[in-house]
């Protein structure tokens, strides 16, 4: 009797101090990422599944970062006896469709670097595609909520986030990444760090917040106008302090203008926010959906906004984005990025 085919599909997450690992095993067709919560190991589905994390050498250039990288993945599957044939990749850099890192600030010397072309002679024969983190994040909540049409906003340092439309990502690897934070939500907003006026980012991310919040806050006259820290307005927000409520109703605001325009264009079954600001700051969701509720127009409910499921991460959507790389009804498209 002829052995099953022992296959796996490779989840990498790429940060800029750490990477993280997941292998994801399959026998004759079956997988083990039948839920998004397995821990490292699972045995579902006649699969297992195994993760690994390691951390980039401070200062590196790109090639001691990739041979860095190969010996991570040659660790994650020693001992395992089988074919890796696909391998999604969830990257912070801006990469081409030829899978090709363009720029990426918090690593330099990746500019220029063929990581598609890398992880291919890497793993000979296996399909590789890279997305955007805030996508991938996005692909992990769809799948977890249930929901094929989902929009997700990450609020942190800026603003990440996706759209998946009919279980797949808007627009999709190939065409880049879903620039939620750069839409241009108020024409005389403030400056944003990408030259523009008005982004989301520049009026709803964790440090514009900040920002206003300390406009707001009162100070005895001739006090210094120190900056409001994040521990401060989570005390101010909690105790009802005017200056903190104003703040981050502001910021709640903007969100829900941003959620309403989505759902105009693309009608989605499902809002979801995430990131550490806005999972820090308790009742914050709640008010995202009662302003997004309150713009609804006559005909049109307003999508419903939930908080992102903790412990999801865009490592659960590079392993969705390896699997999407073998489905049978996938379209041919020879321009995804390292194909």
């Amino acid at each position: 009797m002829t052995a099953p085919r022992v296959t796996g599909r490779l989840g990498i997450d790429v940060g800029g101090t750490k990477v993280a690992l997941r292998l994801e095993t399959t026998n004759q067709g079956t997988t083990s990422l039948e839920a998004t919560s397995h821990e490292a190991t699972s045995h579902e589905a006649g699969g297992r599944s195994r993760e690994a994390v390691f951390r980039w050498s401070v200062g590196a250039p790109a090639e001691t970062d990739l041979r860095d990288l190969g010996a991570g993945v040659r660790a994650l599957c020693d001992g395992w006896d089988g074919q890796v044939t696909a391998i999604g990749v969830a990257m912070p850099a801006t990469v081409d469709s030829d899978g090709r890192v363009t720029t990426w600030p918090s690593r330099p010397s990746w500019a220029g670097l063929q990581l598609g072309q890398a992880l291919r002679d890497l793993v000979p024969g296996a399909q590789v595609a890279l997305a955007d983190d805030g996508d991938l994040a996005a692909l992990a909540e769809a799948h977890h909520a249930g929901a094929a049409n989902l929009v997700y906003l990450g609020v942190g340092t800026g603003i990440g986030g996706g759209i998946v439309l009919d279980g797949r990502l808007c627009p999709g690897p190939a065409r880049g990444s879903c620039e939620i934070g750069h839409l241009v939500i108020a024409l005389d907003g403030p400056l944003c760090r990408c030259g523009r006026r008005g982004c989301l980012q520049a009026l709803a991310s964790g440090p514009a917040t900040l920002h206003r919040a300390t406009r707001l806050r009162a100070h005895p006259a001739g006090a210094a106008d120190a900056e409001v820290t994040y521990p401060q307005l989570q005390a101010g927000w909690e105790g009802g302090e005017s200056w903190a409520q104003e703040a981050v109703e502001a910021t709640a605001q903007a969100l829900a203008g941003a959620i309403t325009g989505l759902t105009e264009l693309v009608r989605p079954d499902l809002a979801v926010i995430g990131g550490g600001f806005a999972d820090g700051l308790a009742g914050f969701v709640d008010a995202v959906a009662a302003r997004t509720e309150a713009m609804a127009r006559p005909g049109h409910p307003a999508v419903p906004v939930r908080a992102a499921r903790g412990g999801l991460s865009s490592l659960t959507g590079a392993v969705l984005l390896a699997r999407d790389l073998e489905r049978p009804d996938r379209p041919d498209r020879p321009d995804e990025p390292g194909r």
